[in-house]
């Protein structure tokens, strides 16, 4: 079982406490700048956006679908390209130009009656302080703002836009134990 050495080294400075709490996830939600993308802007000199986003975070999203996790975007800024990114990968629902999260939040809650606890939540600087408090699993990104990790259950290993998405993919599925299974099936030599 070479996939499940690898997998338990990758996790291995994860708490209990953050994979009970991972196991109970229905719904992850994430903030995009600083979290899918590095936190940059770039404009060209006709105004138009660029942004950067990591493959390996899209690539996970359809394996989350797959075990029955919901995925969303809640992110303070209005953007096409971010519009068109969370189009692309099918999240179930993503809201832009979002700047009371938490009352966002609280809005989801009572719509989809989903418990708090069963919510994880990924964010990486002040805006998302009120989200931390209302989830079962809030996360941040290694280089979130420092007074932000405080109020988070778990940091990641990697930086925005580096694979945090898929971090905390790979994790909500190791603690469901349907990480291991995915990759051994995906390894198989098809005949």
């Amino acid at each position: 079982m070479e996939a499940e050495k690898v997998i338990e080294a990758l996790f291995s400075s994860v708490s209990e406490d953050v994979w009970e709490r991972a196991k109970k996830i229905k719904l992850l939600i994430t903030d995009i700048d600083g979290v899918m993308t590095d936190g940059g802007l770039i404009y060209d000199d006709r105004g138009l956006e660029f942004k950067k986003f990591n493959v390996k975070d899209g690539l996970i999203v359809k394996h989350l679908r797959r075990s029955g996790v919901l995925i969303g975007a809640i992110t303070g800024r209005e953007s096409q390209v971010v519009m068109n990114r969370c189009e692309e990968l099918r999240f179930d629902f993503h809201y832009h130009g979002v700047k009371a999260k938490g009352k966002k939040l609280k809005d989801l809650i009572e719509t989809m009656e989903i418990d708090q606890d069963a919510i994880a939540y990924i964010g990486d600087d002040l805006i998302d302080l009120p989200i931390f408090s209302q989830v079962g699993l809030a996360i941040a990104p290694s280089d979130a703002v420092s007074y932000v990790k405080p109020y988070a259950h778990w940091i990641t290993s990697t930086k925005g836009g580096e694979g945090v998405f898929r971090e905390v993919g790979d994790l909500i599925l190791h603690s469901k134990g349907l990480l291991v299974p995915i990759i051994e099936n995906l390894s198989k030599k098809e005949t």
